[in-house]
């Protein structure tokens, strides 16, 4: 049986699962008086379809149930929500360690023993969908910048897809580095961000045939630092402000805008510097045609101790490269 009791106005909503109804009566009626919109079944299979069919902010689980347990529909419901953050209360009449343990094993982010205290409940679960309401503003938040950095560049024919594929081959270079999953996604993230300050530049100067003036050229060279700017209010993504800052930079120093050379440039921007030059190479561009991927190894070859990129890592790129097979008819 599943009951589905809505509160006024938007208010969080909870799941609540218990195969007894007393417990399930008690439970809505707390739960009901703080606000929450409430959903409730005895079993969790019935769980399973409500919270794919409709939109929950929290569940509060009983442990001890027939068939499917607790602890299995736990970690169900995380498995159903992959990344996003969503939070879950184990409440049980057990108290012996190893039922804890097998609790946060199972992913639970609060364990809650019977006979529980009303008001301790309400303020754990008040806080984790708090908690949850945060991390998704959040989320959409990067979402939004990280579409708003794909669709600057429909503006430029010549550069649609920059962003994306040095993202994209920044996270092959750094997992063929050996690298793990975390550090690839960040510096994904910083590959399609690090041009977002080109916001604040007007299409014409960046499609702009020919040489630019001084002036123009210091327009242009903004972008870096704006683009920290805009993305500095994002908590998620402050590990990646100096890549996207300094992927200007150059080892021998004449980078900007903060002139770093060798060591003292940050590590991802000194992957980005090398990907952002071999995407940029193998592209067309209004004043040239692109370069095959072998010929752009070649000039990495050849320039690598010239000063603009740190070598170790060039080699790398190279052999990554020759590793992959890449050819004359795949750019990447």
């Amino acid at each position: 049986m599943i009951q589905h009791y809505v509160s006024a106005g938007e208010r969080p909503a909870v799941l609540i699962v218990d195969d007894l109804s007393a417990n399930l009566e008690l439970l809505e009626a707390i739960f009901i008086s703080a606000g929450f919109e409430v959903l409730s079944c005895r079993d969790a299979s019935s769980a399973l379809s409500l919270f794919e069919s409709s939109n929950i902010d929290i569940a509060v689980v009983d442990v001890m149930m027939p068939g499917m347990d607790g602890y299995e529909l736990c970690r169900k419901l995380k498995s159903l929500t992959e990344k996003r953050f969503f939070p879950v209360i184990l409440l049980t009449a057990l108290t012996d360690r190893q039922s804890r343990i097998t609790g946060l094993q199972s992913g639970a982010n609060d364990f809650i023993s019977k006979p529980f205290d009303a008001a301790e409940l309400i303020i754990k679960a008040k806080s984790l969908t708090k908690l949850k309401m945060l991390q998704d503003e959040l989320e959409h938040s990067e979402n939004v910048i990280l579409t708003l950095a794909v669709a600057l560049e429909a503006r430029d024919p010549y550069t649609c897809g920059h962003s994306a594929r040095v993202g994209e081959i920044s996270k092959k270079f750094v997992s063929f580095l050996g690298f793990g999953a975390k550090e690839q996604e960040q510096i994904r993230k910083a590959g399609i961000l690090h041009d977002i300050g080109k916001i604040g530049v007007s299409t014409d100067l960046l499609c702009k045939e020919g040489k630019l003036t001084d002036e123009e050229l210091e327009a242009v060279k903004r972008h870096t630092v704006l683009g920290e700017e805009i993305c500095k209010p994002l908590v998620s993504v402050k590990g990646i402000l100096p890549a996207i800052r300094n992927h200007h930079e150059r080892w021998d120093g004449a980078g900007f805008p903060d002139g770093l050379g060798r060591e003292g440039i940050p590590f991802n921007a000194r992957i980005l510097s090398i990907v952002d030059s071999y995407d940029a190479m193998v592209s067309e561009r209004p004043y040239r045609n692109g370069r095959s991927a072998v010929t752009v190894v070649d000039v990495f070859r050849k320039e690598k101790y010239d000063g603009q990129w740190d070598p170790s890592l060039v080699e790398r790129f190279i052999d990554m490269m020759v590793m992959n097979g890449r050819d004359e008819t795949t750019p990447w």
